[in-house]
């Protein structure tokens, strides 16, 4: 058994998916890569997510550690920016490895 912020995962294959699985994590830890992006910014990119969906996986991958969320407070709009974290950064050829394969499997395999 592997033990990860309090929750089991049976091996560390479905670790790694309980930290970056479902539909919208990893195109968040995509748009994430390399640069800082503000909410509505990440919302741009991702037009079909609802705001809550996004939320939710933007606070999970901040508890996970995964991802920093800064918030400006100092004059109005408040302003809330997010950025891969050291540990986020750790898996940036992991997810460059996924995006690879979507554009060989396109390439290739689409009709």
């Amino acid at each position: 058994m592997h033990k990860f912020n309090g929750r089991q995962y049976p091996c560390c294959a479905s670790l790694t998916m309980g930290i970056i699985g479902g539909k919208w994590k990893t195109v968040i830890l995509f748009y994430l890569m390399g640069k800082t992006l503000r909410y509505n910014e990440l919302r741009k990119k991702m037009p079909t997510v609802t705001e809550r969906t996004l939320s939710l996986q933007l606070k999970t991958l901040e508890e996970d550690g995964i991802i920093k969320r800064k918030v400006y407070t100092s004059k109005p709009p408040l302003r809330v920016e997010y950025s891969l974290t050291d540990f986020g950064n750790t898996l940036i050829p992991l997810i460059q490895s996924i995006a690879d394969w979507g554009d060989y499997v396109v390439e290739n395999y689409s009709k």
